[in-house]
């Protein structure tokens, strides 16, 4: 008997239909870690549901999310209430979520929180101890993948941005327990033989589980320690990992982080001319402002003149030293009148007058006899005459 064949659409059909009988998979409660969140733009809500042996994807619609009480997040767990269906197009069963509610963080996310908490307490994250990204670095050390998306977008951007900027690519697993201390090998290398002027530590978005070395504490330690800044690249805008929190820098993306890393050369052609073109007006503008001050004072008197002022100045000197030689010659010819009267006045009270009219002046021992009771017979005195003196004696 011959069996006829029927499509892939009519089987998936068949299957979503035989489990959209199923009543207890119209209506089923389930308890789980959720891992791979995704808050679509349109509101809807993707993510997986799992627990240490097993994982189902799952979708809650806008109309749905709008009544729960928290926003869920990678670690979480969550009790979910929904209908198990098929989604055709792509064969796969799916818990449709039409309610959640909070059932406790997931071990790797407490784990995240603690350490986060731990680290920030310590100083780790101080935006004091951050160091400033150069402004225009030669070579970009880059710790990624050698392979994937991540290298090759921090690549064409930065070549895009300045061809001049070498990278220097050290790859370094980004997932597995190998990678954390790969991580720190890496910073220590670029640190130690000074391979780079800054560090890009990258790659591309995944779950908790997938972004966890960048969560470890080493890797935070590490970046705490380099010397060289760090920027740090890891999972997608939406993501923060520890790695995120200690480094000098955290780009959102790869992207985000080359151009971050890497000044457009353009940009920087465009400010040199604009600071020429600036330049060149502030010189023209200065030497046009010299130029009038340079014509004002040539125009000065002073300068088409310049004796001028000398011999106006010699004018003034002259009158003053005139006035002077005035006041002088006043001032000595009252001074001689003076002394002529004081002389005369003086010459009119000198005895030498008296003597001259016939008057005598006596003298015993040197001293003026005033009274007859100053000498005695025989006493020799001196007669002062105006011509002379003579001696002789009282009888």
């Amino acid at each position: 008997m011959d069996i006829q064949p029927i499509t892939v659409a009519e089987l998936n059909r068949y299957i979503k239909e035989r489990v959209d009988e199923d009543d207890f998979l119209n209506n089923v409660y389930v308890k789980g870690e959720i891992s791979n969140f995704k808050h679509h733009y349109t509101g809807h809500m993707y993510f997986t549901l799992k627990d240490d042996k097993s994982l189902i994807k799952c979708v809650m619609f806008k109309s749905y999310t709008s009544h729960l009480s928290f926003m869920p997040k990678d670690g979480m767990k969550v009790m979910v209430l929904g209908t198990v269906s098929v989604f055709e197009r792509d064969g796969v069963y799916q818990i449709y979520a039409k309610g959640m509610k909070e059932d406790g963080m997931g071990s790797l996310y407490e784990a995240y929180e603690k350490l986060k908490a731990k680290l920030e307490q310590e100083g780790i994250f101080d935006e004091a101890h951050k160091k400033p990204i150069p402004q225009f670095p030669k070579t970009i050390g880059v710790l990624t993948a050698s392979t994937g998306a991540v290298i090759r977008d921090i690549i064409n951007v930065s070549t895009r941005r300045n061809p001049n900027v070498h990278i220097r690519l050290l790859p370094v697993p980004v997932q597995g327990s190998s990678a954390a201390p790969e991580i720190v090998a890496g910073i220590k290398r670029m640190n130690d033989e000074k391979l780079a002027d800054v560090i890009i530590l990258g790659r591309g978005g995944g779950s908790l589980e997938d972004l966890w070395p960048f969560n470890e504490e080493i890797v935070a330690r590490a970046i705490y320690d380099s010397e060289i800044p760090i920027i740090s690249a890891v999972g997608h805008e939406t993501d923060f990992s520890i790695s995120d929190f200690a480094a000098d820098l955290r780009a959102p993306t790869p992207s985000a982080a080359a151009e971050l890393a890497v000044p457009n050369i353009l940009d920087v052609i465009y400010t040199i001319e604009n600071y020429q073109s600036r330049y060149k007006v502030a010189l023209k503008k200065k030497v046009e402002v010299m130029k009038l001050r340079y014509e004002k004072c040539m125009s000065l008197r002073v300068f088409k003149e310049p004796l001028q002022m000398v011999n106006e100045k010699r004018v003034v000197l002259d009158t003053h030293v005139k006035t002077i030689l005035n006041s002088t010659q006043i001032k000595l010819e009252k001074s001689k009148k003076r002394f002529a009267e004081i002389a005369a006045k003086i010459d009119a009270l000198s005895p030498m007058k008296t003597l001259a009219r016939g008057y005598s002046v006596l003298e015993k021992d040197g001293k003026v006899i005033k009274s007859v009771k100053d000498v005695k017979t025989n006493d020799e005195v001196k007669v002062i005459l105006s011509d002379g003196d003579v001696k002789a004696n009282i009888i």
